[in-house]
């Protein structure tokens, strides 16, 4: 997928098989939106709506995942799809293609809702396609996805126990894939979303248990309309904190985890690095998946300072989630 066009922007990646039923290679087959907002310093709040449409249930879904004055709100909403190509809503989730790769309208305001929103995001940067993945384990396929993701600005508003607070030029990233994604037997997974003051360093990389890679895809993306410049290598020196910032060891569910730190190492097509060092704390936490999201306040190597999302998921890391949660983890 070298060229993104303007249909890639709506839910039509998904094409039924002849038959009345689906088969169970598809059981895990979504595509989802997610659009996470944030200003620019670590200790603000933050808004994560993502809506998916899921064929083998006949569901569309959303989650609207917040955190504001330090505490993590969460509720899902669903549907039945009525059909291959659905409308992305949910209930009162909507998302809003107004113009392809330039602005999208995000709304999730009525009744259930915790924190309401209206957003605008509006592009920073331009898009990024990252290629095919794919991971197999002993029960089917874990992960067999397309992706894409993009920086931009957030305008608006959200509402705080009825106080209406503004949005102003948050950043934040927005995402689409569409594929297989078994999450309960996916060994781990990071997803980085960072924002500096010249662009976004944007990055996926899937392990093994033994950390050994599945696949690592993301790109150095300059403010403005330029091309991004794809990743060519990507380490990781990173610890699970406590209440006290100290390493604490994630044992089976993270009950002692507040944050996370450490150091992030990024290299480029066109032979520049970048040196992340960075310390968080969670913005949204995933359960029984495992992990979840942590928003960071990051330093480069250069001097340049941003915010960022680093997402760690998985069920089964020598590192990251010592203790397996399921059973269908694939092992190299």
């Amino acid at each position: 997928m070298d060229i993104l066009t303007a249909a890639d922007e709506d839910f039509v990646h998904f094409t039924r098989p002849p038959g009345p039923r689906l088969p169970r290679a598809y059981r895990h087959w979504r595509e989802s939106y997610f659009f996470v907002a944030h200003p620019d310093r670590a200790d603000g709040d933050v808004l994560l709506v993502t809506l998916g449409h899921h064929p083998y249930r006949g569901v569309v879904d959303a989650y609207v995942m917040v955190r504001v004055d330090g505490r993590l709100r969460f509720d899902r909403f669903s549907r039945p799809a009525g059909g291959d190509r659905p409308d992305p809503v949910a209930g009162p989730v909507a998302v809003t293609v107004e113009e392809p790769y330039r602005r999208v309208g995000v709304r999730a305001s009525g009744p259930g809702v915790p924190v309401p929103l209206e957003l605008t995001f509006t592009a920073r940067t331009a898009p990024h396609a990252l290629p095919r993945g794919v991971l197999d384990g002993p029960g089917g396929p874990v992960w067999d996805q397309r992706h894409m993701f993009q920086s931009g600005w957030f305008d608006g508003a959200y509402w705080v126990d009825g106080e209406r607070r503004p949005v102003r030029r948050w950043w934040g990233q927005r995402d689409h894939s569409w594929g297989v994604r078994d999450h309960r037997n996916v060994p781990a997974w990071m997803w980085f979303a960072v924002q500096l003051p010249d662009g976004m360093l944007g990055l996926w990389c899937w392990e093994y248990p033994d950390g050994s890679r599945v696949f690592t895809e993301g790109c150095w993306a300059p403010a403005g309309d330029a091309p991004p410049v794809p990743l060519t290598s990507f380490t990781h020196e990173l610890d699970w904190t406590g209440a006290d910032g100290s390493p604490v060891g994630y044992g089976r569910d993270g009950e002692a985890v507040t944050g996370l730190a450490g150091t992030v190492t990024t290299a480029f097509a066109d032979g520049s690095t970048i040196r992340l060092t960075g310390a968080g704390a969670w913005s949204a936490r995933y359960g029984r998946l495992g992990g979840g999201q942590q928003l960071m306040a990051v330093r480069t190597d250069d001097g340049r300072t941003g915010t960022a999302i680093y997402e760690i998921t998985g069920a089964r890391h020598h590192r990251f989630f010592p203790v397996a949660r399921a059973t269908g983890v694939p092992q190299r």
